[in-house]
């Protein structure tokens, strides 16, 4: 056969096989998103979005993995290690300016994204807080948040004429009457369990309303000042009336909706809560004491101690890792926009919504809005105008905000107040003594 009828025949073959063997499908991108929503409900809400968001981008594929608040500092260090960050993570505030000077969030994607929904659309107060004052970008994308308050029994608290609990004096006249009345055995429940940060943000409200804070003007360390100790002393003592620890939130909870407890720590998620029964660990939700809690209790967001006043509250951001995908924007922006409701109507309560476009939907989303007065709800929709936290003083520079990241994800102020009010190894001034030396520490390693 001669070369020339070879070549012919090659070239049937060749066209032939093109002919009828398809192409092989592109692979998809995969896109994972980390989200602290972690309750078996929460995740399937998720997913649903991912799916809509796929149906709408087949060459997507999103992947919803659940993880626990107090362990994400952890979960990101391991995923550091292993070269596996994800792609999309919802996290606090707080861990942003950490993973920013860490440099693992892309902060041109981040902007990015909310340049692309509309920087007008956001409230001020968000866009401030996920500023990043070195870069001037933004480190990630507000997405949602709420406020903390002490909820307490207002039945109870009319009964004995006690003043709301507004500020240290009236908390610990409070503290003090409330044990033994109505079958209450405590006055409050306190965060005293030193591996969740929720006595984190509890004493942080306390620190703030006596003019506390982590660093002064000149930027020095002031753990150990007369007003931190002062605030250690407060929140601590407040023990002699609490329920026996190691506590956190979810025993917080449940002792205040059994009726065992008469204030309770907690942020707006508690509001739906003390209509129907939080969720218990093991199944089911907790029969509430009283059908009517809801309209038994009060809301006091804003705290006034011997130096001044704070309300704290919490904004929840998306993070895009530096690892991530180009694609991952889109998701962002999908589940801001078109699941953006589905996700708020979760918690409504605990989820106010960072856009200024969806606040009208999510105030109509609830029925669970219906139990509670006008003025509580306007508290809550404008919660970012008035929240306080050591994080959002405008002159802490990028490293002392990575200092208080760390603070919190070391769970260092936890550990302090475990120890003074559950181990007793500790006292107000020793504790803040530590604190001072271990902050110094970290804005050493911080400032290289």
């Amino acid at each position: 056969m001669s070369k020339k009828l070879i070549l012919m025949v090659m070239l049937i073959v060749l066209v032939s096989v093109t002919a009828v063997v398809p192409a092989f499908a592109q692979d998809k991108v995969v896109v994972e998103f980390w989200t602290t929503d972690n309750e078996e409900a929460r995740v399937n809400v998720y997913e649903a979005v991912a799916a809509s968001f796929m149906e709408a981008n087949p060459n997507i594929d999103v992947r919803i993995v659940p993880i626990d608040e107090a362990t994400i500092s952890q979960r990101v260090a391991t995923a550091v290690g292993a070269n596996r960050l994800p792609d999309i993570i919802r996290m606090g505030v707080e861990r942003v300016a950490t993973f920013a000077a860490d440099g693992l969030l892309d902060e041109a994607a981040a902007t990015a994204v909310i340049q692309s929904i509309g920087e007008d659309d956001f409230r001020a107060g968000p866009l401030t807080m996920v500023t990043d004052p070195s870069t001037g970008m933004y480190a990630a994308v507000p997405y949602d948040g709420w406020l903390q308050a002490i909820w307490y029994r207002s039945d109870i608290f009319s009964e004995l004429g006690l003043a709301a609990p507004e500020s240290w004096d009236t908390i610990q006249a409070a503290c003090a009457a409330l044990p033994g009345n109505n079958d209450l055995l405590y006055g409050i429940t306190l965060g005293t369990d030193p591996g969740q940060n929720y006595g984190h943000q509890i004493f942080e409200q306390v620190a703030i309303s006596n003019n506390a804070w982590p660093f002064d003007a000149d930027g020095n360390v002031t753990f150990n000042t007369p007003e931190m100790v002062a605030a250690l002393a407060f929140y601590t003592g407040l023990q002699s009336c609490a329920q026996p620890g190691p506590q956190y939130w979810r025993g917080a909870r449940e002792a205040y909706e059994y009726g065992t407890a008469g204030m309770l720590f907690y942020s707006t998620y508690i509001m739906d809560d003390l209509v129907d029964g939080s969720g218990l660990e093991g199944g089911g939700n907790v029969e509430l004491v009283i059908s009517d809690l809801a309209a038994n209790t009060g809301f006091a967001s804003s705290m006034e101690g011997s130096n001044g006043a704070a309300t704290y509250g919490q904004l929840v951001t998306l993070g895009l890792t530096r690892d991530a995908d180009p694609e991952a924007q889109a998701v962002v922006e999908y589940f801001l926009q078109e699941g953006y409701q589905d996700v708020l109507g979760l918690a409504p309560f605990g989820k106010v919504p960072v856009l200024k476009s969806a606040v009208e939907e999510w105030s109509t989303s609830s029925d669970y809005f219906a139990n509670y007065s006008a003025e509580t709800l306007a508290q809550i929709a404008n919660g970012y105008d008035v929240m306080s936290r050591w994080l959002f003083r405008p002159d802490y520079n990028a490293t002392q905000r990575a200092v208080i990241g760390d603070i919190e994800g070391r769970l260092l102020i936890p550990t302090v107040i475990s120890n003074i009010a559950i181990e007793g190894t500790m006292t107000p001034e020793t504790g803040a003594q530590f604190l001072q030396e271990q902050v110094e520490q970290l804005l050493a390693e911080r400032s290289g």
